[in-house]
């Protein structure tokens, strides 16, 4: 697919609308002079170091700095100079000299050369995405290299890549919630064209981009911020590093901004906002995640931009539709809940997050896939008295992203395993036929089209000062990951490279007779997929999910999607049983052998289940 726009010159028609005027950090102006702004409240001078050479930056008021200098070249290294002589990073810079403790350098964001300018994106109701870290993607661990293992998965039917955060990270190596300089992408990937290349190949062949942004708190190594900004941050931290206080002015702008950065000047299709619910805001203003989605929506209206949150209070009102049935602010939410009933009920591990789902598998199961959230407003075991969600069936069923397994799931079990390793193949198929058959936005983790075993741990390259002494703390992780037979000296060091070497995706599982036929399985329900239910998505609303039957393994589900009634039967239990008729043309059968006694009968064999729409 070539969506390429005309050039003129060499230059798409519409590449001057890639830059977005920022608040912070260093910008070409149409003088073609560099404008430099930081702000750093906390101390009286800064100047900026431009090769040897010292310039005093003016004070604009309100603790920002600016300077204006003419005549520099993209490439050029630069860092602020504070009262003591510590040279800091710029924080909004696009790019690193080295690493996040040593000079920024300028680039021009008008440089790259777009291929595919014309792409406006894809509707969410088409999205099926695949969340990948660009570190272990590939042996090489670059945006170039991810980027020629794209058409691969366009070809399997992947619609989306989920990127894990790569905003600039202390050290070569991590898992990205750790970023420090939040405009630069991860010197060790590639440099930001090597990012748009990455995107623009993507856009090439139909595939959108979402990138996982994190705001809820900043990493500890390499973060100067706290240090001529002190008021940027809330005095309580977490465990990670410090909160941005929202609240205030130039804190807000900084990550809003960011986040029209990404979407702007890297084309991307949407981003996914890391545990939005721990995000600290003031009660009385507008809530940060709304104004950051209204900000978003307003500016890019034209283009099917989606946004998503990871949010652990179930709620609904950053989800709501409008009177047209469109997005006034965020696409979907992560819906953990689906993946922790489905993960205690396959795995029967049962202790730490999936204590509260480890009872009444099916009636649950059902209504996460009917209704969106597992918890609408009810107690949940190990969680208090506290009543957690609301009800959510009125939202439409591609507002929730549903999932078996995720870089948490996976990296924090302690073990590295993933769910292929853990359950009866057999049921892995069923399991997986159920997440690319229902209603809801799937989404799979890198290695899932070919049921990958290799392990996936979490992993970092913090300096030895900063390394924890005491494995205690992963190991309760671990254990509240399901691994609740780990010791202390099964865990792994985070910071060896061994651990995340062994963590890089095996590519050779692939090629094997297995892997072969995983993913030509899983290339044939996407077909399906794309065939029979996505055209019914495009304008979905809410309150279409009705629960039949659910109980002992016994599934029986319908989903009203217009005209046309979407039907899942399933037999998870071990007795042959019978279920209610479905009606229509039958879309996918598991094994192709029930299909008699299905449709003729309404009689399920173990493990069996069908996909029908009439």
């Amino acid at each position: 697919m070539d969506q390429s726009q005309p050039v003129a010159d060499g230059v798409p028609f519409e590449q001057e609308y890639r830059v977005f005027s920022r608040s912070w950090g260093a910008e070409y102006t149409a003088a073609g002079e560099v404008r430099f702004r930081l702000w750093a409240p906390a101390v009286e001078t800064v100047s900026l170091r431009l090769a040897d050479e010292l310039v005093p930056m003016m004070p604009t008021g309100a603790g920002w700095f600016e300077l204006l200098v003419n005549n520099l070249a993209p490439g050029t290294p630069y860092a602020f100079i504070l009262p003591d002589g510590m040279a800091v990073p710029d924080p909004a810079g696009r790019g690193l000299e080295s690493d996040v403790h040593g000079s920024s350098v300028l680039v021009d964001p008008t440089a790259y050369r777009w291929r595919h300018g014309a792409w406006s994106g894809r509707p969410w109701s088409e999205a099926v995405i695949y969340e990948l870290h660009v570190g272990t993607f590939t042996e090489e661990g670059t945006f170039e290299a991810a980027a020629k293992k794209l058409a691969v998965l366009a070809d399997l039917g992947i619609t989306m890549i989920e990127l894990m955060p790569v905003a600039a990270f202390g050290g070569a190596r991590g898992w990205g919630y750790d970023g420090v300089l939040l405009y630069t992408p991860h010197p060790a990937y590639g440099t930001p064209d090597d990012m748009k290349s990455f995107i623009d190949t993507a856009h090439g062949l139909g595939l959108m981009v979402m990138l996982d942004v994190v705001y809820n708190h900043f990493g500890i190594d390499g973060n100067y911020l706290d240090v001529y900004a002190p008021a940027f941050f809330l005095g309580e931290g977490t465990p990670w590093g410090p909160r941005p206080d929202v609240s205030q002015d130039a804190t807000r702008d900084f990550m809003i901004e960011n986040a029209l950065y990404w979407i702007e000047e890297f084309a991307l299709d949407g981003l996914r906002l890391d545990a939005a619910d721990q995000i600290e805001q003031d009660k009385e203003s507008v809530q940060f995640t709304e104004d950051l989605a209204l900000r978003v929506r307003q500016m890019f209206p034209e283009r099917h931009v989606h946004l998503v949150v990871e949010d652990n209070r179930n709620i609904t009102r950053l989800h709501e539709r409008a009177e047209d049935n469109s997005t006034p602010l965020y696409d979907g939410v992560w819906n953990d809940g689906y993946h922790h009933l489905v993960h205690a009920w396959a795995t029967a591990e049962h202790c730490g997050h999936y204590r509260a789902f480890s009872t009444n598998f099916w009636p649950r199961i059902a209504k996460t896939l009917a209704t969106g959230f597992a918890l609408q407003g009810e107690r949940a075991d190990g969680k208090g008295d506290e009543l957690l969600g609301e009800p959510s069936g009125h939202l439409p069923p591609v507002t929730f992203v549903n999932f078996l397994q995720n870089h948490d799931q996976v990296g924090n079990r302690g073990r590295g395993e993933r769910l292929w390793s853990l359950i009866e193949e057999d049921l892995g198929e069923r399991l997986l036929t159920m997440l690319l058959l229902a209603p809801q936005i799937p989404l799979l983790f890198m290695g899932d089209e070919f049921r990958s075993k290799g392990r996936f741990f979490f992993f970092r390259d913090y300096p030895e000062a900063l390394r924890e002494t005491d494995p205690e703390e992963r190991l309760q992780q671990a254990r509240d990951f399901g691994t609740d037979d780990m010791s202390t000296d099964e865990i792994r060091d985070p910071n060896a490279p061994a651990t995340f070497a062994t963590s890089k995706l095996q590519w050779e599982e692939a090629e094997t007779e297995t892997g072969r036929a995983a993913r030509a399985a899983f290339r044939a329900l996407l077909e399906k997929r794309r065939r029979h239910l996505m055209p019914l998505l495009e304008n979905v609303g809410g309150d279409v999910g009705h629960v039949l039957l659910a109980e002992d393994g016994r599934l029986a589900i319908d989903w009203q999607l217009g005209e046309f009634r979407w039907q899942l039967r399933g037999n998870f239990g071990e007795s042959r049983i019978t279920l209610p008729p479905t009606h229509g043309k039958t879309v996918h059968v598991h094994p192709p052998s029930a299909e008699a006694d299905i449709r003729d009968l309404s009689e399920f064999p173990p493990g069996s289940l069908i996909v029908v729409c009439g």
